[in-house]
């Protein structure tokens, strides 16, 4: 770890003096891009991120919104890129516990998560390696730490082989009193560190996130990548929730990237302070530590709390309690962040100038030109199977059938739906009281429904309206349990910045989503930048990942299967192209991307009107795949359907926006849909259990069972 020159030469400007070998190591890791966001903040400011919801913005450790006036829920969402190549499992294991201890920092209970994962072709050997590491890492941390994971998404494209993605998302659920945030509240107040030891596992971990991945990365680089212990996670969980009951929490922070100095220093710049902390007194299980390594390693299950000094005895026993290392390592104070070590100072900053002062860069990009159309004469049947077998289209159940989604009792939609639903009862609890008292029974809360992902065939097609589509696509998700957004996260991962037409496509897909976000009146409250995500085999296409929540009266919601006794709609205006689709990836050929809907946020308001009615039998989205896929996805052992189509294209054509729907009321859609967007009628549902599917003059005929067959090559080719 070393600062460059030109770092090199801010730092001594500001300080007066040479950095000591521990300052020149937290400048390196603070003012890294994984921390700093140099190549990417200038472009930031693009996304709108407040509401009336809004609580808590960007800034913090994750963002809180209203979705009553006594209930919150918070949203965070984090990349361990890197990390995942060097070690799938244990990569992947600490993303989530990172994720999940930022929930812990605002007061928060973590109730939900979502993994949006994307790897090589499925067909690597290596790609099944990272896969099936990454997937059991998450399964493992989740699990044993009792959180659910309930929705994501999971890609697979040639540009990810020598750098896999892992993103992941959190929601939590908190009374509005309980709020805390990381902000020092204080001079005088104690900074107490709870949880595991402190050892050298991680070191360097911001740095290494902020470069290139070499060749021999996976064992060179393994030291900077964290190891995980739910266990602890649990314990911490549990002990967090006790310490905010209790009032004992004045701000938090979640120890990640940069670790100890990261934590610590953020926390008392965001209030404008400084600190005075002792690294004798941090509790470490490995011997022989120097003040760098207890500054910087990144040894999970750590948090660092503001506590009043007469606080900190109660701190320290329910630490005790659940078993629990507790240090107090020393004051937030006015001045400098200043960190003594053997007796001698080792790091003697401005904290606001060590958090903040990075930089920004100034890049040059170069913007994306759209492919002529140049479409492929292929066979219909080959096609079908292709697109609805294609890995990235098949069933993810392989995945998260080892996933628990249902611990905690929240969820009410599960996994392979368009979005999971999470019951949010305490909401309610006046009306539940009510009816208690007057006998009656009914289904009250609120439902919190919950999608998140990206699709980098469209956004390496288009950055721009790629991007533009992947949060339609979100949002049409929601709507189709009939729920409306709320709020969003963003994790936005890219290759090498210095490249400008890696930077370019970059810039695209950040004016995307902050466009489409900003037509859906969905503010971006806080999110991640992963940059750097280049290896020997090229960079990544550009991804951004979008989490989002949106809201309901109650929490039932239409199925996305056949209930195989209504009419079939299509809802949504089609976009009348193929560019960035599974048709073109088996087929070849080019197209440019599809047009998107000019009123989006009223396309999305009326597909969730449509499903909150009681006419509704099911609802699914279209999108991957298109109406292949989506039909294919529906059809169940007693539920099929007779659909007919007019071309390839209206089979093909992945335009968001749109969605299936069985009803027993096809006027009152077409009514929803007036003068919002066209309703086309399909066919109609069956008992039998078979797609029979005509396209122009061929029919298709497929059964449940060879349908099965088809999507589920992840499972037969993994179990």
């Amino acid at each position: 770890m070393s600062l460059s020159d030109a770092d090199h030469e801010l730092v001594v400007a500001e300080l007066g003096r040479e950095p000591t070998r521990a300052e020149a190591a937290l400048f390196e890791n603070l003012w890294s891009e994984h921390c700093a966001y140099r190549s990417s903040r200038p472009l930031l400011s693009a996304f709108d991120s407040e509401s009336d919801d809004v609580v808590v913005g960007p800034g913090d450790d994750a963002a809180v919104v209203a979705v009553s006036d006594d209930t919150y829920v918070t949203l965070g969402i984090e990349s361990h890129n890197h990390p995942s190549y060097v070690d799938p499992y244990d990569g992947a294991a600490t993303g989530v516990g990172g994720i999940v201890r930022d929930t812990l920092s605002m007061g928060a209970y973590p109730i939900a998560l979502a993994d949006s994962l994307y790897f090589g072709e499925f067909s690597e050997e290596h790609s099944r390696y990272l896969f099936e590491g990454v997937v059991e890492g998450i399964a493992d941390y989740g699990n044993a730490i009792g959180v659910p994971t309930v929705t994501g998404s999971v890609d697979f494209h040639p540009d990810y082989e020598g750098n896999p993605l892992v993103n992941v998302a959190c929601v939590g659920l908190l009374p509005a009193d309980r709020l805390v945030t990381a902000e020092a509240q204080g001079a005088g107040n104690k900074l107490v560190l709870v949880g595991n030891g402190t050892g050298r596992d991680g070191l360097g971990g911001a740095s290494f996130a902020s470069e290139d991945l070499a060749e021999d990365a996976e064992t060179e680089d393994r030291p900077a990548v964290q190891v995980g212990d739910p266990y602890t996670e649990k314990l911490l969980i549990e002990a967090n929730e006790e310490l905010v009951d209790a009032g004992l929490v004045q701000s938090a922070r979640d120890l990640g990237a940069a670790g100890l100095g990261g934590a610590s220093s953020e926390l008392v710049a965001k209030g404008g302070f400084g600190a005075r902390i002792d690294l004798d007194a941090v509790h470490q299980r490995e011997p022989n530590m120097n003040a760098m390594e207890i500054l910087l390693a990144e040894s999970q299950e750590r948090m660092c709390y503001e506590v009043r000094p007469e606080d900190v005895k109660a701190v320290g026993k329910i630490a005790e309690k659940y078993d629990l290392g507790c240090s107090v390592i020393g004051d937030v104070a006015e001045g400098n962040y200043v960190c003594t070590f053997g007796g001698d100072v080792a790091v003697d900053v401005p904290a606001e100038y060590l958090a903040d002062g990075a930089p920004m860069n100034d890049l040059d990009s170069t913007a994306h030109e759209q492919p002529e159309r140049d479409l492929p004469d292929a066979e219909l049947s080959e096609s079908f199977e292709a697109v609805v077998g294609s890995p990235t289209t098949a069933s993810k159940r392989w995945v998260y059938r080892q996933y628990d989604h249902e611990v905690g009792l929240r969820t009410a939609v599960e996994p392979g739906d368009d979005a999971a639903v999470m019951a949010i009862r305490e909401a309610r609890a006046e009306q539940r009281s009510a009816e208690r008292s007057s006998g009656e029974s009914r289904e009250t809360g609120i439902g919190l429904a919950f999608s998140s992902g990206a699709t980098p065939k469209w956004t390496n097609a288009d950055p721009y309206d790629g991007a533009r589509a992947v949060a339609l696509e979100n949002a049409t998700n929601l709507a189709a349990k009939g729920a409306t957004p709320l709020a969003a996260v963003d994790c936005l991962n890219g290759g090498n910045p210095e490249k400008p037409e890696v930077y370019g496509g970059f810039k695209g897909i950040v004016d995307g989503l902050a466009d489409m976000c900003r037509d859906l009146s969905t503010p971006v409250v806080g999110g991640n930048v992963s940059l750097y995500n280049d290896s020997v085999t090229g960079p990544i296409p550009p991804t951004p990942t979008l989490a989002v929540v949106g809201t309901k009266d109650g929490y039932d919601a239409p199925p996305a299967a056949f209930a195989g006794e209504g009419t079939l709609l299509l809802v949504g205006e089609a976009g009348d192209a193929l560019g960035g689709s599974e048709y073109l990836a088996f087929a070849g050929g080019s197209d440019r991307f599809p047009d998107l809907p000019e009123n989006p946020g009223e396309v999305v308001a009326a597909l969730a009107a449509v499903a909150n009615d009681e006419a509704t039998l099911a609802v699914h989205d279209v999108s991957h795949g298109g109406l292949a896929v989506s039909l294919a996805e529906m059809v169940t052992e007693s539920a099929g359907a007779d659909v007919a189509v007019d071309d390839e294209l209206s089979l093909f054509d992945e335009t968001p926006g749109r969605a299936v729907v069985e009803t027993t009321e096809p006027e009152a859609v077409r009514e929803a849909f007036d003068g919002v967007a066209p309703v086309v009628e399909l066919g109609a549902a069956t008992a039998d259990g078979t797609l029979s599917l005509t396209v122009g003059d061929e029919r298709l005929d497929y059964s449940a069972d060879e349908i099965r067959t088809l999507r589920d090559v992840i499972a037969r080719e993994l179990d």
